[in-house]
């Protein structure tokens, strides 16, 4: 009877709403691809999993909150690298490994982007500008996240030098963006699609292997000479200690959401890419991907 004890209780979860913490505001990439997970899941989970908005700290704030939520398998988390960065950077204590990873969902490309009113209409004229006019260009990033080290690894690869803006997500400074508060900022097409497509903003280029199809006149950094790929892997974590049947659980409902056409459709409509990786898979993503980002993030301390 002891033996068959976990097995029961597997079958018995979840009997109640998910919370799925989203660490981010309103209106960026993590908040709109999260959602599109939210709205697809409950077929294959048996229950909901409500979106809930906790921001702050680059993203910390509610991942701090998510360590603290009891590990029974009815509260989880979304990810990115920006944990990584912010934990190699000192901005937190708490990294990957201080959770359970569950599965990660989608990647999403990265873009340069500006305000439709500049005078840079090619990549070519934004780094002439900024070669001429060091530290003169209002870069928006999260600071100490992502974001930073994408802004940062542009500089890298053609030796410039930005003057750093901090935001809360992508939503805020991609808002700041078109506002004119910035002259530049890392994007992605869930949060600057819309605003490139009536003028308020311009793409210079794309951090993919690729020209995307939804936007095949952004060149990548790589045809136009710069080595770099600028990729965000957004997942879902668990609270360590959570049991191992539960996120079984969990992960096989990812997976079967992650083959739905209506998801991956709403994935692509949010300008990503659906990637589903397993528990396993996932931890050796981010355990590998925390060792490059070690070796990057050290000139992002302040």
């Amino acid at each position: 009877m002891s033996a068959a004890l976990p097995a029961a209780q597997a079958a018995d979860y979840p009997e109640k709403p998910v919370q799925f913490i989203v660490p981010w505001s309103p209106g960026g990439g993590s908040d709109t691809l999260m959602r599109v997970v939210s709205n697809h899941i409950e077929p294959y989970l048996g229950q909901p999993m409500p979106v809930i908005n906790q921001p702050g700290v680059s993203g910390t704030l509610g991942l701090k909150q998510l360590s603290q939520k009891k590990p029974d398998g009815y509260t989880v988390g979304q990810v990115h690298e920006g944990l990584l960065v912010s934990h190699d950077t000192g901005l937190t204590p708490l990294n990957w490994d201080d959770f359970t990873p569950v599965a990660a969902m989608t990647a999403s490309p990265q873009y340069l982007v500006v305000n439709g009113d500049s005078p840079w209409h090619t990549y070519g004229d934004f780094v002439k500008y900024a070669k001429s006019h060091p530290g003169d260009i209002r870069m928006g990033v999260t600071l100490g996240g992502v974001p930073h080290v994408d802004a940062a690894l542009i500089e890298d690869a053609e030796n410039l030098q930005f003057h750093y803006v901090g935001f809360e997500g992508t939503g805020a400074r991609i808002r700041a963006l078109v506002g004119g508060h910035i002259d530049a900022a890392i994007g992605d097409i869930s949060s600057s699609l819309e605003f490139v497509k009536n003028g308020d903003l311009r793409f210079l280029a794309v951090g993919s292997d690729k020209r995307l199809e939804r936007t095949p006149d952004v060149p990548t950094f790589k045809e136009l000479g710069d080595d770099i790929e600028l990729t965000v892997v957004r997942g879902i974590v668990a609270p360590k200690g959570t049991p191992q049947d539960r996120i079984d659980i969990l992960a096989q409902a990812l997976k079967k959401e992650s083959q739905d056409k209506d998801f991956i459709q709403g994935a692509h409509n949010a300008g990503a890419e659906v990637e589903y990786m397993g528990p396993e898979a996932y931890g050796e993503y981010l355990s590998e991907t925390d060792e490059t980002f070690n070796r990057l993030s050290g000139k992002l301390k302040k």
